[in-house]
């Protein structure tokens, strides 16, 4: 029976990916409606990457010494502040700050303060072996959520269609709500049990005996965060608001079906795990999904762009709960914090110029060379990943091999 706390992450991890979902289609239709650039767009978006990078890592290597529930309460203040800024500021320089010091995510994946937090207390609440389980079904809540929040992202239209609100106003309505989801992410926190990570207070340290396996996977994730930083959703869809003049709402439905085909692949991806293992099932799915990416540059055809890009979607995400499971299995308990932090750490720090790198890239050109380089990296980044940790097995797949 699933436990009521795993079930409280998953409304939390829900309400916070609906608002993921709209924001990183709105965030560069917002920008560029107040007049900015496609350079200021990537910029603002590694702004954000940075600042949630900094943070978490922050948060991750002090968290032993707090109660979860104290600092994710602290966490939801923060995204209030970030929705609010936005629905209310214009001004560049204001706009880069809050991006830096906020929760706005421009990818459709998760890589904010909540995350090490979350998947720590993930893993203290369920069985080994039912984590990889657990870890799909939190991943599933966000992908399917976060794909009903990209169609959340035809809204402003509406408004404006409507109500007669000019542009701007109805994308800033929209960061208001994003402000608002705070408040109900908040009390789902507030009925976490006080005492979790109590007993992580007495680590003597972040990390201990898993320094190196950590900082290892911590570069190798750097390489990955690096080529996915280029394809955040955002600068995908600058990319086909650019090349093929998609609408808004036409955008939006596009990245609801991507998000439903890499929802409906976790639990395929816990099948395969359980028979090849966490790493090959992190690679051998990740290969593929980087050779779409490098394809779709050189299609003029946008039907076979979507068919690609829905390939990829497929593909490309059955790492996610895989990844989060190999990290908490091959580490102490007490180290979950740190290690969450400092693995995921480079899906923001890494990734955090990759954003302006593809708005400069395209802002020159609207072939897709950010499109290009991304699968390139990703195919590196699996080929190594398989060379140095496909003998480092988590417990339960070794107690399976010896028995």
């Amino acid at each position: 029976m699933s436990s009521p706390h795993v079930n409280r992450l998953l409304v939390a991890k829900g309400l916070r990916a609906f608002g993921d979902g709209y924001v990183s289609l709105l965030l560069p239709v917002y920008l560029i409606a107040l007049g900015y650039s496609a350079v200021d767009v990537g910029l603002i978006a590694t702004a954000t990457l940075l600042g949630s990078g900094l943070l978490t890592l922050a948060v991750g290597l002090r968290a032993y010494r707090f109660h979860y529930r104290v600092v994710l309460l602290a966490a939801t203040a923060l995204m209030a502040a970030t929705g609010l800024g936005f629905a209310t500021i214009t001004s560049f320089w204001p706009l880069l700050l809050i991006a830096f010091v906020g929760t706005l995510n421009p990818s459709s994946g998760d890589v904010s303060v909540f995350l090490p937090l979350e998947h720590a207390v993930l893993s203290r609440v369920v069985e080994d072996r039912g984590r990889t389980a657990a870890f799909a079904r939190y991943s599933l809540v966000g992908a399917l959520v976060a794909a009903l929040g990209s169609l959340a992202a035809g809204i402003p239209a509406m408004l404006s269609a409507r109500l007669g609100l000019g542009n701007v106003a109805a994308l800033q309505c929209m960061f208001a709500v994003y402000a608002l989801t705070a408040i109900p992410v908040a009390l789902v926190y507030r009925s976490l049990p006080h005492s979790l990570g109590a007993n992580e207070k007495r680590a003597p340290a972040p990390l201990t005996v898993s320094r190196t396996r950590v900082y290892t996977l911590a570069a190798l994730f750097s390489v990955d965060a690096f080529g996915g930083g280029l394809v955040v959703q955002s600068m995908v869809a600058l990319w086909l608001f650019q090349r093929y003049g998609l609408s808004l709402g036409e955008a939006g439905t596009i990245f609801f079906w991507t998000g439903l085909l890499s929802a409906g692949s976790f639990f395929v991806a816990v099948r395969l795990a359980n028979r090849i293992g966490l790493v090959n099932t992190m690679v051998f799915t990740h290969i593929p999904s980087s050779v779409c990416l490098v394809a779709i540059p050189f299609v003029d055809d946008l039907r076979v762009v979507l068919a690609l890009l829905f390939v990829r979607a497929a593909l490309s995400q059955m790492d996610v709960p895989t990844r989060s499971s190999y990290v908490m299995a091959i580490v102490q308990p007490e180290e979950r914090p740190a290690a969450a932090s400092i693995t995921s750490v480079p899906r923001s720090l890494a990734s955090a110029v990759s954003p302006l790198l593809a708005g400069y890239l395209l802002g020159v050109s609207t072939f897709g060379w950010p499109l290009v380089a991304a699968g390139g990296v990703k195919i590196a980044y699996d080929l190594a990943l398989l060379a140095m940790f496909r003998k480092v097995r988590p417990p339960e797949e070794a107690r399976r091999a010896g028995g």
